[in-house]
């Protein structure tokens, strides 16, 4: 059998398909981007003004997509050029950084016209600790989780002590509220704690007692109820809600709406680049949370349907460099990070065709967005530098064993 790792070479998959993604990013950005470029470059007053117009920039977006996408490459680059023992010595040190920055967030932050305050400006710069946190997310818990080592099995020492490290960070993007990020959050966090070796019966109550939880506060948070009863009964009480005198109505059946009407009409073989017409007056964040559904008009099912198989890739490569690890944390640091960029994209995609309530999180190295470009492509960098160091065998395999424990083996598959 031919050696699925060899020492010091990079994933050439994980990496040539992170590149396309991001090359797809640019081709859709320059096609989808043009009315809202127009729209933040036009002179005020101005309805339909034509492009070079006046100042009217049409590529406006695509130019700051591309400058993000370098920032992105760059901290790619250093990402894997870090040696992956370095992230360990710092991540108690990162995580109250980030824990701080999520705080910070609730006091002086901006809600950049969303329902979260989660947004830090400076100087005409935005930053999204929310997005920063996955990071340290993952790397707090996997410095945590290998020092714990059987103790995760206890319920003290492992289930409940998972629960309130998980939960501190957590908390304030509750409170922003981000209902995406701590989504997605929480998927990181049970995934990393499952291939630890956590016991199945904890993880079980782990669920009950989230189901509860989300059962008691998204009736009490407005916009959450609203998105949830219009997502499962989209009738006229529940998307557009009556609401006090002088408050705005909302219309919160509208973005899944123009998505599947932006997905439908692309049929198999789409409208063609630039031909999308949701775009333009009626899919709101088409450049952003919904460029899925906006990319799928254009492009049509055939050609989209390459998008989701390049997050199913990622998700194979990210588990194999996992498998091939050559250490406990740096299996767990893999794990993390794969289930955060594919389990994040999948969510994406589900909202986008009406599988899920709206969520607000991005489509990773694909939507336009300076943090989580940034974030996004220092995961891949990380991924790619624990494949560099993988071994040719099974060194940490993710079965499990009958007792809860994760399998580890030392046999050789070749």
């Amino acid at each position: 059998m031919l050696k699925t790792f060899r020492s010091g070479r990079v994933d050439m998959v994980l990496l040539v398909t992170v590149v396309m993604l991001l090359v797809f990013s640019v081709i859709m950005m320059t096609s989808i981007g043009v009315p809202k470029s127009i729209s933040l470059t036009k002179p005020v007053g101005q309805l339909f003004p034509a492009c070079g117009e006046d100042g009217v920039d049409c590529f406006f977006l695509m130019r700051r997509h591309m400058f993000r996408i370098l920032a992105g490459l760059v901290a790619m680059f250093f990402a894997f050029r870090i040696p992956v023992k370095f992230w360990k010595k710092i991540a108690v040190g990162i995580f109250f950084l980030t824990l701080a920055m999520l705080f910070g967030v609730l006091i002086l932050g901006s809600t950049s016209n969303t329902f979260a305050r989660a947004w830090l400006v400076f100087a005409n710069t935005s930053i999204q600790p929310a997005e920063i946190a996955k990071l340290a997310l993952v790397f707090y818990l996997a410095t945590w989780m290998e020092r714990r080592g059987r103790d995760l099995l206890d319920f003290k020492n492992g289930f409940l002590s998972f629960c309130l490290v998980t939960g501190t960070l957590i908390f304030p993007v509750i409170l922003q509220p981000d209902f995406g990020s701590t989504l997605v959050y929480a998927t990181i966090a049970t995934s990393i704690y499952f291939v630890a070796g956590a016991r199945l019966r904890h993880i079980t109550v782990g669920l009950a007692v989230v189901a509860v939880f989300v059962l008691v506060v998204v009736p009490s948070v407005p916009y959450l109820k609203y998105r949830f009863t219009s997502f499962l009964n989209p009738s006229v009480e529940n998307c557009q809600p009556e609401v006090k005198e002088g408050e705005q109505r909302r219309n919160y059946c509208w973005q899944t709406e123009q998505a599947k009407i932006a997905v439908g009409s692309g049929g198999f073989f789409g409208k063609g680049l630039t031909q999308g017409i949701q775009k333009a007056y009626w899919l709101p964040q088409a450049t952003d949370d919904f460029i899925f559904a906006a990319s799928a008009e254009e492009l049509g099912f055939i050609r989209i349907i390459f998008i989701v198989i390049a997050y199913v890739v990622i998700a194979h490569r990210g588990l194999l460099i996992a498998q091939h690890a050559p250490d406990r944390f740096e299996q767990l640091v893999a794990v993390g990070l794969t289930s955060w960029l594919t389990i994040q994209a999948f969510i994406n995609i589900m909202v986008n065709i009406g599988l899920m309530p709206v969520t607000g999180i991005t489509l990773p190295f694909v939507s336009y967005g300076g943090t989580s470009m940034v974030s996004t492509l220092a995961a891949a960098g990380i991924l790619l530098q624990i494949s560099r160091s993988a071994t040719p065998y099974y060194a940490n395999s993710l079965y499990r064993r009958r007792n809860g424990g994760t399998y580890t083996s030392q046999h050789r598959s070749y």
